[in-house]
């Protein structure tokens, strides 16, 4: 039997432009208006799962919500992108080289808690890199750390965040970033195919639920966030809002780490622009 859907033209426009504020309001995402054949082609196997016959239906089922389970996974489908464990390598290094010596000093331990936002975590590479970052560090100071380090992963995705609290991955997603002695290191082999990462790395990480587009007031204040790679996906208005957020939710002087084709834009009063040689961070002001 065909697919459902076999290219774009079966996409009707009012179809596509009814999913485009369907996403545009469930996660804050603007597609542009060539994309139908992504939506179609990103769809196609929940179409068949739900034994949608067209994609009138769907879009017809995510107006009304009725099926949470099928609203989510369109959601994942349409926003789950590549991930990688150390992407780009500098922050990383600039976090356990630079921020983590200064953060730990003896006179910053009055301050609690050392606490990193990985925000739009996806499947988990990011936190839990940060978590093994945040180890190494411990280990290169003769095991112990003046203040423990806590990393809040948040995902608008319930079935990534699922994923990622599992800490189990197959041997493509451990080949892309992760180096062979950092999965001897941190990573139990489960047979020829999976790892799983070791207690210690997961425990220091808390998998949130969270809608960029709402309120961070329940996360709490942190000394570090990684926003990386997430923005690109927002209009101008909502990615300024979503800046003012971040900025509202670090400590003064906290860190803003964005991908490396991103900026603050808009927002460019609020943080103040630091080299890391290579790469670039953000400076709460």
């Amino acid at each position: 039997m065909s697919s459902p859907i076999k290219s774009s033209h079966t996409l009707e426009q009012v179809e596509f432009d009814q999913f485009r504020v369907f996403l545009k309001d469930a996660c804050g995402i603007a597609l542009g208006e060539n994309k139908q054949y992504l939506v179609a082609n990103r769809v196609r196997r929940l179409l068949e799962e739900y034994n949608l016959p067209n994609f009138a239906e769907l879009v017809k089922a995510l107006k009304m919500n009725s099926n949470r389970r099928l609203r989510d996974q369109v959601i994942d489908v349409m926003t789950t992108n590549e991930t990688f464990w150390f992407r780009d390598g500098y922050p990383y290094e600039y976090l356990k080289n630079v921020l983590l010596p200064d953060l730990m000093a003896p006179a910053n331990k009055m301050y609690g808690p050392l606490r990193i936002w990985s925000a739009a975590c996806s499947s988990g590479q990011e936190p839990y890199s940060l978590s093994m970052i945040a180890e190494e560090y411990k280990r290169k100071s003769m095991g112990a750390l003046a203040r423990p380090v806590q990393v809040v992963a948040t995902d608008l995705s319930s079935i990534v965040l699922e994923q990622a609290r599992q800490g189990m991955y197959d041997r493509l997603s451990v080949m892309r970033g992760l180096s062979v002695e950092r999965r001897n290191q941190f990573f139990t082999t489960i047979d020829a195919n999976n790892w799983q990462i070791n207690q210690t790395v997961r425990e220091r990480v808390e998998f949130r639920p969270l809608n960029l587009m709402d309120s961070y007031a329940a996360l709490g204040r942190f000394d570090i966030v990684f926003c990386r790679n997430v923005l690109i996906y927002f209009n101008a208005e909502l990615k300024l809002k979503i800046l003012q957020k971040i900025h509202a939710s670090l400590k003064p002087g906290g860190v803003l780490f964005l991908g490396s084709s991103e900026g603050v834009g808009a927002a460019s009063n609020l943080f103040e622009m630091v080299r890391c040689e290579p790469g670039i961070l953000y400076r709460a002001i």
